[in-house]
């Protein structure tokens, strides 16, 4: 307990992992579900979905098609950057451990 409260040991990578699938999970579907929520007090987002779906009902299937993969595509690769982020900040805290025990 001692080690924890002078800061000698890191409990960062236990609270890396749990806000990675905070980020990961969490916070997609809290945004999905808030979505109307956010679109009845901002005006702005309101017009602005209008535009988007009437932008998206004036495509052919072709182009709707291929603008949905996009977007599923786009998701995953945040979803990937989210990932690597994290990973960078616990191998830095892994390292700064693997060279505790060196000395």
């Amino acid at each position: 307990m001692i080690d924890f409260l002078t800061f000698k040991s890191f409990i960062s990578i236990d609270i890396l992992i749990l806000s990675y699938y905070i980020g990961a999970i969490l916070i997609p579907i809290l945004m999905y579900l808030s979505k109307g929520y956010i679109q009845r007090k901002i005006v702005f987002f309101d017009r602005l979905n209008s535009f988007f779906i009437t932008l998206f009902g004036q495509l052919n299937l072709k182009k709707r098609v291929a603008l949905i993969v996009g977007m599923v595509f786009l998701f995953i690769a945040m979803e990937i950057v989210w990932r690597m982020c994290f990973e960078a900040m616990i191998g830095y805290f892994q390292m700064i451990d693997a060279l505790k025990n060196m000395g």
